[in-house]
């Protein structure tokens, strides 16, 4: 059976996935500083917190509950109750954070439509050659695992934002965490920087659909993926 999706609301985007999020498997983004990331993890956190459904947001690197008003405008208070926010400060905190939105979600009790993990390698390249890397490693590899097991049993959509690093033999970015990273995502979508307002999304990797690319606009209300259908 194909699995189900959930839509971002940004259309063109929705269009590269086939209809959105897949809600059986983690949505790994990965691109450079500014290139759109964390706008889109809020659109769509806005979207089903709009609809009713819970969102356990994970946050490493300091969302901005403002930029999250101008989307929501109005309705921001609504939005706000169906909103659990998560702000570890270590990886210890963030394994911990992780493991209690996978058991939230599981268990039933609230309808969560969405769970987002950003930046989820900001403590792990903290700890790059450093004498904790291995535990950092191991840290970062059962978030995932645990991760895809929620969304496997709990039928939700899980997104994890990647930082990169430059590979200096042909100067392309490249997501953190290496190969089991790159192979617990069923989907990999790369964020680039455009001129402007402008950003490019690249689907890198999808179980069933072809690789391609949309774009879109960074406006004071939100994402602008042009026109639906």
């Amino acid at each position: 059976m194909p699995a189900e999706r959930l839509p971002t609301g940004i259309a063109s985007i929705d269009r590269l996935l086939g209809g959105g999020l897949e809600t059986d498997s983690i949505t790994e983004l990965y691109g450079e500083g500014g290139s759109g990331k964390t706008l889109f993890c809020l659109e769509v956190a806005h979207r089903v917190a709009r609809d009713g459904r819970w969102v356990l947001y994970i946050d490493t690197e300091g969302v901005s509950v403002d930029r999250l008003h101008q989307i929501a405008g109005e309705s921001l208070d609504r939005i706000l109750k169906r909103f659990l926010l998560s702000t570890p400060k270590n990886l210890e905190e963030q394994s911990r954070a992780v493991s209690t939105a996978c058991a939230l979600a599981r268990e039933g009790k609230r309808p969560v439509g969405l769970i987002i993990v950003d930046s989820a390698t900001f403590y792990y390249r903290l700890s790059l050659s450093g004498v904790d890397e291995d535990d950092a490693r191991q840290a970062l590899s059962l978030e995932l695992a645990d991760l895809v097991a929620t969304a496997l049993q709990a039928h939700v959509s899980v997104v994890v934002t990647n930082q990169v690093w430059r590979n200096l033999r042909d100067g392309t970015l490249e997501p953190l965490g290496g190969s089991f990273v790159n192979h617990v995502a069923k989907t990999i979508l790369r964020f680039e920087r455009l001129s402007g307002p402008r950003r490019k999304v690249v689907l890198v990797k999808h179980r069933s659909l072809p690789e391609g690319a949309a774009e879109f606009r960074i406006t004071s209300s939100g994402l602008d993926g042009g026109a639906g259908g």
